[in-house]
């Protein structure tokens, strides 16, 4: 028996082990020092499936189809080619080893030999890519650590090097004991004919390299804690499992409440409140748990930062980078919070600076200690949910961001200047735009109906079928208002009861919310609530992406439950049931009319409607709809979202303008969508676009309900 290679394939385990186990407990040392979170161990059943799904089907890797099917070959042999390793130990005291009970077992060796076929093509396969996309600023491994990804894959594609050609050798070393049949795809390997001793050589001295490599590989995660890139492999599970929504979905739609002690904070004691608790997460300890274990996660892929509207338009926001920044402070803060206060002056200067640094604060400072969040990258968030999509391993980058924002609003009253006129006009009028509360019946006025108020044509929502939640875009925007007045005669026509609140409506509170300003959410909210309640709303269709997804999934939180639809969906039902009839235009030509459709985020992504509009736009004659490159789950912002609507875009390019272009290179003579905001937007990217010549004077920005009614007013003429 080779001594040597013995020796150092057991010390190089022993130290590998031992360095593995001592950097998991500093693991789950770090991720106990996070705030408490409920509601992460419902319905257990339903995230096991998940998990496993995520996991062994990769579910939310295959979003992107080559990469995931790739990774999930990668996946399977890192799993299921630890029994080779075992074999490996065997094969150090015995070239001829083979696993107890399994033995040679034809099955075992042909699976065995697949996966690390496939494998290896796989493993080249991601090491081509990632060397192809390079470390650019447009790439997706921009800011990833390459080192430790390179490390890792080099660690792959060894391992099964060593399997192959383990079997190569051991093919020729049992000689009659077995056939071809049991080495299938490596017994060409080496030239035939080597002797018997340089064989049993061989085979140990390449066990003790596969071992090698394998420990060494958890030595250097047991020295690097942050390596998410190799961690990932270990904590995702965990992660998957304790995902916010035990239904699979990722954590968008509804925010969060704010959380104290663990517990969602009721603003009717907010009174009896300790005067230290944190509104929010102001410094690294007020994340939870599960924020930490996001944190340790990250596998720098930077799908998100792909899809990131900041990113694209050249904005400091990146949600890998921002993940990974507040990763290396976790643990580079840890000791810190893990020590006796009496004795944290004894703790390392770098240390105690990392204690020291806020947690969001200009990065570039003279005196003082630079933050670990800017304040550009906090705010230039459009909360858009791109990121959370797009993220394998469910990491909640939307949940953090407002949870600082609400830190930097609520505690330290720092937040873009534009936001105060948002604020003033949310608590004092009732609507961001700082309306008259009496004008919000105004875009009635042009109607040739009545059209029903709750408490002044009807007594309650009982005698209707629907609640029309206007919003405020809806009620006092120009453009949006055209969307309203279109609804409003499409049900007319359709013969479907409906009625509004009129001045008893006020803004929903989504953007004080998505500005961190809970709050005002919460006046607005509660004020919602109760007139919700006394007008027995049941059934309520609304025009506003971001009314829907207040409604239907925030207003729960506050004990009211309704059933919400969007316009698009109502009315696809509609046309289907035969309600509405769209007719084409007769002068429509060869082609017809060319739309592109553009996905609302928070209609989209949050809330998961992407047919019905297309089933809408596709019923109507005479017309043609084309696809943008990103759609559907992939669409990119309009730039509203988070707020951003009340907030100048001083950094990089303008994301509105970004998509209009993309909407505009379809060659659509349309833009439609299903959102005023995205109206908004789009129209102002329009109108500049079309102001430098870039796109035609006859080329426009409808809803969807707007299209509808153009072909539907056709056929009563």
């Amino acid at each position: 028996m080779l001594v040597v290679p013995v020796v150092v394939a057991l010390a190089v385990s022993v130290v590998g082990v031992a360095l593995f186990a001592r950097a998991v407990a500093a693991i789950v040392g770090v991720v106990r020092l996070g705030q408490p979170l409920p509601g992460r161990r419902d319905r257990p059943g339903d995230r096991w499936k998940h998990m496993l799904a995520e996991t062994l089907a990769h579910t939310r890797m295959r979003q992107w189809n080559a990469i995931g099917i790739a990774h999930w070959f990668v996946f399977i042999a890192f799993g299921a080619l630890f029994f080779t390793l075992i074999t490996a130990y065997g094969q150090l005291f015995d070239p001829t080893f083979a696993l107890p009970i399994i033995g040679h077992w034809v099955v075992y060796e042909w699976l065995a030999e697949l996966i690390a076929w496939a494998g290896l093509v796989c493993i080249l396969f991601l090491m081509v890519t990632r060397a192809r996309k390079g470390t650019a600023r447009a790439s997706r491994f921009f800011g990833s650590r390459t080192w430790q990804a390179v490390y890792v894959e080099f660690t792959i594609l060894g391992i099964v090097l060593c399997v192959l050609f383990l079997r190569a050798m051991e093919y020729q070393l049992l000689g009659d004991e077995t056939s071809r049949w049991h080495f299938p795809f490596t017994w060409f390997l080496l030239p035939q004919g080597i002797a018997a001793a340089s064989l049993e050589a061989g085979i140990v001295v390449l066990a003790a390299v596969k071992i090698v490599i394998s420990m060494a590989w958890f030595a250097v995660l047991g020295l690097n804690l942050t390596m998410g890139v190799a961690w990932h492999r270990f904590t995702v599970w965990p992660n998957i499992w304790f995902k916010r929504e035990s239904s699979g979905r990722p954590a968008l739609g509804a925010l969060q409440p704010i959380t104290v002690d663990g517990q969602p904070l009721d603003f009717a004691e907010i009174e009896d409140l300790d005067a230290d608790a944190a509104l929010g997460v102001g410094k690294l300890e007020d994340f939870t748990w599960k924020g930490l274990l996001d944190f340790t996660s990250c596998t720098e892929c930077g799908r998100c930062q792909s899809q990131c509207p900041a990113w694209n338009t050249d904005k400091p926001l990146s949600p890998k980078l921002l993940v990974m920044g507040l990763r290396e402070h976790a643990y580079a803060k840890a000791p810190y919070l893990q020590a006796a206060e009496t004795a944290r002056a004894t703790l390392p200067q770098s240390v105690r600076d990392e204690a020291a640094r806020p947690l969001v604060g200009p990065i570039q400072v003279e005196n003082g200690s630079a933050g670990v969040i800017d304040p550009d990258v906090l705010w230039s968030c459009t909360t858009c949910g791109a990121c959370v999509q797009q993220c394998p391993v469910d990491i909640e980058h939307v949940d953090h961001i407002m949870d600082m924002r609400r830190f930097q609003v609520l505690m330290e009253s720092e937040f873009p200047s534009e936001l105060n006129g948002l604020f003033k006009g949310l608590e004092n009028k009732g609507n961001p735009w700082n309306s008259n509360p009496r004008q919000r019946l105004d875009w009635a006025k042009s109607l040739t109906f009545d059209v029903p108020v709750v408490g002044e044509d009807v007594e309650d929502l009982s005698e209707v079928e629907y609640l029309f939640w206007v919003g405020c875009a809806g009620a006092y925007e120009d453009r949006a208002k055209k969307t309203t007045q279109a609804v409003a005669e499409l049900l007319h026509t359709a013969g479907v009861r409906f009625a509004v609140l009129g001045r008893g409506e006020t803004c929903t509170g989504d953007p004080a919310r998505r500005a961190g300003n809970e709050f005002v959410f919460q006046q607005l909210a509660m004020e919602n609530a109760e007139t919700l309640k006394e007008a027995g709303a049941t059934k309520v269709v609304v025009t506003c992406a971001h009314c829907l997804n207040a409604l239907k999934n925030e207003y729960p939180q506050l004990g009211v439950e309704l059933e919400v639809v969007h316009h698009t969906q109502l009315l696809n039902r509609l046309v289907r049931d035969g309600k509405l009839t769209p007719v084409a235009a007769p002068d429509a030509g060869v082609g017809g009319r060319t739309i592109t459709y553009h996905d609302p985020c928070y209609l989209g992504r949050h809330n998961q409607v992407y047919d019905p509009p297309r089933d809408l736009l596709g019923a109507l004659p005479g017309t043609r709809l084309t696809e943008m490159p990103r759609h559907r789950e992939r669409s990119f912002c309009c730039g509203a979202g988070g707020a951003r609507m009340w907030m100048e875009e001083r950094i990089g390019t303008r994301i509105n303008a970004n998509r209009t272009d993309e909407a505009l290179a379809t060659g659509a003579d349309t833009i439609a969508t299903g959102c005023p905001f995205c109206r908004v937007m789009l129209s102002d990217g329009l109108t500049a676009r079309q102001a430098d010549g870039s796109a035609a004077e006859t080329t426009e920005v409808l809803d969807v309900a707007q299209l509808l009614l153009e072909s539907v007013r056709r056929g009563s003429s």
